[in-house]
């Protein structure tokens, strides 16, 4: 099974009593993918099978990359609890608890009661511990949340405007024991949030661990913005409602990951897919010193054989 892929466990309950719907959830998953590609709020949209098909394994992928990212840049980091704001259908959680296994309680807070609901009626359906004895808070991100190890606001602040997102990520900061996730879509609203959090959680002396490998300002300008990519394998159902007719879907990101532990940064990210042409491996690359474009030849032995290895949103060294 890819990593990416959704548990067989989530994927039978979201989808069990979907079956057959295919043509009558088309109609939902556009709407749901333009009501994101323009930022709209979640709410809007309120076909919960439409989104059981096509945004739950897509979230599913993207918030599992990046806590991947997370356990690689703070190896030491064992969370106990997370705390999963705006949670939707929980997504969030069953990424964290694929890959931690330390954790043990599970959170969910979503102002959607409808969502909420959704959540823990999933989470019940699970084998781990934590999650089918997942506690639901139906309140905002702004209310007084509960705290944990691990805080993760997936697709969560685009809900909210870009001029509070780095007042929002100080709230979720002060919830969060040890780390803050967040994940927002890749796009350049989305990446604005991003940037907002991490100006903000800089100035609490939050460490952030990726996919900045330093703590300088983002040297990004102009009209490009940060983002990344991840491969999803789709279901038979996926690619019915989204009418495809290739089994796999692109999710684009972006992402941010605090911690009150140091993190001992080496390499640079690459900001863009890896190209290869006669000349050599072609890397886009963001570190302390700044972004740069670079070649590397075949001559250059070990570090040529990394570089076409290497993929977009990876760690360069």
């Amino acid at each position: 099974m890819s990593i990416y892929e959704l548990p067989k466990e989530l994927r039978r309950a979201a989808t069990s009593d979907l079956t057959g719907q295919g043509a009558q959830l088309q109609k939902g998953a556009a709407d749901l993918t333009a009501t994101y590609r323009k930022g709209g709020r979640s709410t809007e949209t309120m076909d919960f099978g439409a989104y059981l098909a096509v945004r739950l394994p897509a979230t599913f992928a993207a918030v599992t990359r990046v806590l991947i990212e997370a356990r690689e840049h703070i190896p030491d980091f064992e969370p106990s609890s997370v705390v999963d704001v705006g949670a939707g259908p929980g997504t969030a959680s069953w990424a964290a608890t694929e890959l931690f296994d330390s954790i043990q309680g599970v959170d969910f807070v979503d102002n959607n009661p409808l969502f909420l609901d959704l959540a823990l009626d999933l989470a019940r359906q699970a084998t781990h511990d934590g999650l089918r004895s997942a506690r639901g808070h139906h309140k905002g991100m702004d209310a007084d949340l509960p705290k944990g190890d691990l805080v993760i606001a997936a697709y969560a602040l685009a809900e909210i405007p870009v001029d509070r997102a780095g007042q929002m990520a100080r709230h979720l900061w002060n919830r969060a024991d040890q780390v803050l996730v967040i994940v927002e879509p890749g796009t350049p609203a989305g990446y604005q949030r991003i940037l907002a959090a991490r100006q903000a959680l800089i100035a609490e002396n939050a460490t952030i661990a990726a996919p900045c490998l330093h703590q300088a300002a983002c040297p990004i300008s102009g009209t490009d913005w940060c983002h990344f990519s991840v491969r999803l394998p789709r279901s038979r159902l996926h690619m019915q409602v989204k009418g495809a007719s290739v089994p796999y879907e692109d999710e684009r990101f972006s992402y941010l990951i605090a911690t009150r532990s140091a993190v001992a940064h080496s390499g640079q990210r690459i900001l863009s897919p890896v190209t290869q042409t006669k000349a050599g491996v072609g890397l886009r690359l963001c570190g302390p010193e700044g972004i740069e474009t670079r070649i590397v030849p075949k001559r250059e032995g070990q570090i040529f054989k990394r570089a076409k290895k290497a993929d977009w949103g990876d760690t360069f060294t």
